[in-house]
């Protein structure tokens, strides 16, 4: 054990000795760190993306070997300087750590956004549908004279055009009954137009097409917008998960979601030349959509709209919806469900620590502002039976509008065999989806690793993740960080490293997951980026000069039985790529940011 410290003083240079390297990192942090990197962790990339440690480090004697041995998924590409993890009875031999503080997420606040949910029914808060945040325009109360009404009118047109851009498409349809004057004003196409721009993030369409106005197109996809403006979908079926991108087609005035992958470009591992014991495994990601197969695919042309077409121009409120999916090779049938969120009375008797935690989703490790009762395949017992599924439908299928919630969608696939009418219904299942509050993935100067990464996790592959940067107690009362008089640029940006950034939790939660440790659970988590969880700067290539932190990594038997936190060390290579250190497993492994906006135009 003595030497292996020795070692890793050599590799790791330790808090007393980090003086003077200090002002080396903030040179490399603070930089452009796409540019910065290229060459540093290129070599890492030649020398691989995988994950290590000392062997014989963290090791224990808590079990006895066991008589059988449990291959799990394997990768002949990969070697592991410790313990083999695709052996299922080495688990037992890498010690634990305490993790009492990552098991009470049904309780912690700081996982509950927003205040929306204190009753049964969600208020009808859609209205942040244009850049600007407003409080709700005034209501007039029934005492208001005739005269008041008049006074508006004889208000230039210009001026009630700007008053009208204030309010909701909602509050646009209520407005136009009053009058014809105020219709006129209310159908005005520029004000349709900025709710559907509204509603598309990175992706400015200059036409309404193959609508005639955008009222029309704004209508037509109503109220489905949400689902572009949030962009970013993350379901519970089975342990895997899946993510989606869901975007705007302005060339068929289709709103559709596509499933998002990441492979390798290169696979392996090679030990690593600072320590044969600890093996680097390769990971060049490329991050794409499967274009071949949407999920979700809602159309101008749909079933309702032609409906609405041809009867009275009142729309009624219809919780599910069929989805016309240009599937050729897959020949289940689906629907669009709109969702009800539980209220924080129900949430706060469903939801439970322990996996699968009340089978409410999202997991309590992600923050969310509203949750739902899921029924997710292969995890749910009942998930698959029609009769549980059709009974259990009133309670989280919304019944107005105000009921449906903009953050939860549901998607009912089932095949049937015979004619559409007489045919026999079978393998039917409940997806539930989810989105993100962009707060979380969207990164700042003092939280600059928040964002969408995706991992290598060897013979699993790449599996997509969250990482949190939790708000340390009294940041939001803090002032903006000012440059000291004489101070040097370089100083005032180490200063800033020391007091606003490095500090605080980092959390990386699976988004898709596999049969160890599912969608919605920690991989790894860093209980503090600055002094108590602070090791040192890395001396030898491909991670020299970057900052290496204390963390936890998240292991379990298939099935997720068994879950544990071993010891692990987080290397922060820059704000685009990070590294893990699986010390019982003898391995490292990396993880990079994905940009998700390259996906939002159709190309």
């Amino acid at each position: 054990m003595a030497g292996a410290e020795e070692a890793r003083g050599r590799i790791w240079r330790t808090r007393s000795a980090t003086t003077a390297s200090s002002s080396e990192y903030s040179a490399r942090v603070n930089n452009d760190p796409a540019q910065q990197h290229d060459g540093e962790v290129g070599e890492g990339l030649a020398s691989g993306s995988a994950s290590g440690s000392e062997s014989g480090s963290g090791l224990g004697s808590e079990s006895e070997p066991k008589p059988t041995v449990t291959v799990n998924v394997h990768n002949p590409a990969v070697s592991y300087g410790g313990v083999n993890p695709e052996i299922e009875e080495n688990i037992y031999a890498v010690k634990s750590v305490p993790d009492d503080d990552l098991r009470r997420d049904a309780t912690d606040r700081r996982k509950m956004l927003g205040s929306d949910l204190d009753d049964d029914v969600v208020p009808a808060k859609r209205r942040n549908t244009t850049p600007r945040h407003r409080e709700p325009s005034p209501v007039r109360t029934p005492s208001s004279s005739h005269s008041d009404a008049s006074h508006f009118l004889d208000l230039p047109s210009e001026l009630i055009d700007a008053i009208f851009s204030w309010l909701t498409p909602l509050e646009l349809a209520t407005v136009s009954q009053v009058c014809r004057v105020l219709r006129n004003h209310a159908n005005f196409d520029s004000q349709w137009k900025q709710h559907v721009l509204s509603n598309l993030p990175e992706h400015r369409i200059t036409s309404p097409y193959p609508c005639k106005t955008w009222r029309e197109l704004y209508i037509s996809h109503d109220p489905y917008w949400f689902l572009t403006k949030h962009k970013l979908w993350f379901c519970d079926r089975e342990l895997t998960g899946q993510v989606i991108i869901v975007r705007y087609d302005e060339r068929r005035g289709c709103i559709e979601g596509y499933q998002l992958l990441a492979t390798r470009n290169r696979e392996g591992s090679e030990p690593w030349l600072a320590d044969q014991d600890v093996h680097i495994h390769y990971f060049e990601p490329t991050v794409k959509l499967h274009l071949d197969k949407p999920i979700l695919q809602l159309n101008v042309d749909s079933l309702e709209n032609i409906a609405r077409g041809r009867s009275a121009p009142f729309r009624h409120f219809f919780s599910e919806q069929p989805m016309r999916i240009n599937n050729g090779t897959d020949p289940r049938i689906s629907n669009f469900l709109l969702a009800k969120p539980l209220s924080k009375a129900a949430l706060g008797g469903r939801m439970a620590n322990e996996f699968p935690h009340g089978y409410v989703w999202p997991s309590p490790a992600i923050p969310a502002r509203h949750r739902v009762t899921g029924q997710p395949a292969g995890v749910h017992p009942l998930a698959t039976s029609v009769n549980y599924t059709r009974s259990t439908a009133a309670m989280w299928q919304p019944r107005t509008r105000s009921e449906a919630s903009d953050q939860i969608f549901r998607i009912r696939q089932w095949m049937e065999m015979g004619p559409p009418t007489l045919g026999v219904h079978f393998a039917e299942e409940v997806v539930t989806y989810s989105t993100l509050d962009p707060v979380l993935y969207t990164p700042t100067a003092e939280k600059p690793w928040r964002g969408i990464w995706v991992g290598d996790y060897s013979g699993h592959g790449c599996e997509f993740l969250l990482i949190n940067q939790l708000e340390v107690d009294g940041e939001e009362d803090e002032k903006p960080l000012a440059r000291l008089e004489g101070e040097t640029e370089a100083a005032f940006q180490e200063r800033f490293l020391s007091e606003r950034v490095h500090r605080g939790r980092l959390e990386a939660i699976k988004l898709t997951g596999d049969a160890n440790v599912p969608r919605g659970e920690y991989t790894f988590v860093a209980d503090d980026l600055g002094e108590d969880g602070f090791i040192g700067i890395a001396q030898e290539p491909p991670f020299q000069g970057a900052r290496v932190v204390k963390s936890k990594g998240h292991i379990a038997h298939l099935g997720f039985i068994n879950d544990k936190y071993i010891e692990s060390q987080l290397l922060l290579l820059s704000y685009n790529r990070l590294a893990q250190y699986w010390i019982g497993f003898g391995h490292i492994s990396f993880f990079e940011r994905v940009d998700i906006d390259q996906f939002l135009v159709p190309q």
